[in-house]
Parts: C-alpha cells; sequence; structure tokens
C-alpha cells in the first residue's frame, strides 16, 4: 500500500472526504470504545474526534495529508501493529484491507491489539452489479472480489455481524462507487486519481473517452437514467463488526 499511495495519493484528501453518514453508522459501532487504533488510516477518514485514536499509516504522502486535527499517526502497517497485547478497546480498518500484503497476518494482528470487536467498512464485491463496472471495465468483474474474505474473517473472528452501507447520491467521500448518480464525476483526473481501481485496471483513458462520449450523446442516459430517481443505493458497503 506504501508505494501505491506514495505514488496516487496527492490530492487524495481533496476528494475522500468522510461522509457524515456513514460516519455515524460507524460512531454507533463504536459503542462505548474509548481508545482505538485505526489501521490503514490514510487520511484520516471516520476517526472520531472525540475519543483516543492512533493512526497506522504505511504512506508518508497519506500522512502528510492528514488535518491538524487528526490523530497522531504512525508509520507503519497492519501486519506488524507495534503495539503490546489488549492495547485498545477497538481496532478499525475503512476501506483498507485490498492493500495488506498479507490479509490473515493483518486480521491476526488486529484481533491481537484489540480489547474489544474489530471494525471494518469493507466492500463486498462479488456479484457487484454497477454499470461502471458493466459497461467500461467488464473484464475486471471476474477479479472483483470481496475486500475482506468472511472465511478469512471468521477464522481469526468467531463471531461477525454485518450492516448494509447504502452510498447516498451526493456521498462526500469519492470511493469507487461513490459517484453512482454523478457519472461526469469519472471524467476528473484527480478523483480518479483518489480510487485505487483506476490504479489497477488498463486502457484507463480509452474507457473514460468513451464513457464521455455517452454522456454527450444520451447513451449513458438511456441506458442508466433510471438511477438518477434514486437517493441512495446499496452497492455493497459493509459495516462488518468481528468479535474474537
Amino acid at each position: 500500500m506504501n508505494a501505491l499511495y506514495d505514488t496516487i495519493g496527492t490530492g487524495y484528501a481533496n476528494y475522500r472526504r468522510p461522509d457524515p453518514r456513514i460516519a455515524a453508522l460507524i460512531q454507533d459501532a463504536l459503542g462505548e470504545a474509548r481508545s482505538i487504533v485505526n489501521v490503514g488510516a490514510g487520511a484520516g477518514s471516520y476517526e472520531p474526534r472525540d475519543r483516543e485514536v492512533v493512526a497506522i499509516e504505511p504512506s508518508t504522502t497519506m500522512i502528510a495529508q492528514r488535518p491538524p486535527y487528526a490523530a497522531t499517526a504512525i508509520q507503519g502497517s497492519a501486519e506488524n501493529l507495534p503495539f503490546p497485547d489488549k492495547s485498545f478497546d477497538t481496532a478499525t480498518a475503512f476501506l483498507t484491507t485490498h492493500h495488506w500484503s498479507d490479509l490473515d497476518q493483518g486480521l491476526r494482528e488486529m484481533a491481537r491489539v484489540s480489547r474489544g470487536p474489530c471494525i471494518f467498512l469493507d466492500h463486498q464485491m462479488e456479484g457487484l452489479k454497477f454499470w461502471l463496472l458493466q459497461d467500461y471495465f467488464p473484464e475486471m468483474v471476474p477479479q472483483m472480489r470481496p475486500l475482506l474474505p468472511l472465511e478469512k474473517a471468521r477464522a481469526i473472528f468467531p463471531t461477525i455481524r454485518i450492516i448494509p452501507v447504502p452510498v447516498p447520491h451526493d456521498c462526500t467521500d469519492g470511493f469507487f462507487c461513490a459517484y453512482w448518480r454523478r457519472p461526469e464525476m469519472y471524467l476528473d483526473p484527480q478523483a480518479r486519481a483518489a480510487i485505487s481501481f483506476f490504479a489497477n485496471a488498463s486502457s484507463v483513458d480509452e474507457r473514460i473517452d468513451r464513457l464521455r462520449l455517452d454522456l454527450e450523446d444520451g447513451t449513458w442516459q438511456r441506458r442508466h437514467g433510471e438511477v438518477l430517481r434514486e437517493t441512495e443505493m446499496d452497492l455493497g458497503y459493509r459495516l462488518i463488526i468481528a468479535t474474537s
């Protein structure tokens, strides 16, 4: 993750601003936890300001974009958390597990340092029906896996609760599916730079040019105009509350 976001992470914080509706779900999931380690913390999205938070982030580019009020950040990785056992009330990881070099080890480390549940915001992408994938990047569909495979998680966390996280039409956090009702945002190269999917896809400029033409001539609206009537959509984002 370090190398990827040191390359694409410049300007990330301008497009990946925490959405207050998603933040409220996370606050509820945190319950009474007072001390939190946030793993793969990036620019600090969804870190609560009313609790004691320590952030772990491998990329210096991302750490540099954390706002002044953000929690103290330590450069490090999920696979080797520099804390004693049971150091925190809970451990969190928001839209990050797909970047870890060793998912099993990262999950074990989170379970080790947490006295309570571990909380993930993740994206279950198997079976995802999303026009950007289906129309413009169909060859990526077979590669789309759950970012946190539940069979791996259950080997470490016997108890798992899953909460759907609908994506509002005006979501302020510009993750992969955030612009489902604002397709023109995918034309913005800086918006795409804040989404790791595009760093792994091929012929991105060619596909985006096709989207631009489809928007100009009305093809996109003829195919997908029904989504413009929706205020939120379930696009596979989930809060996962895992207890060891």
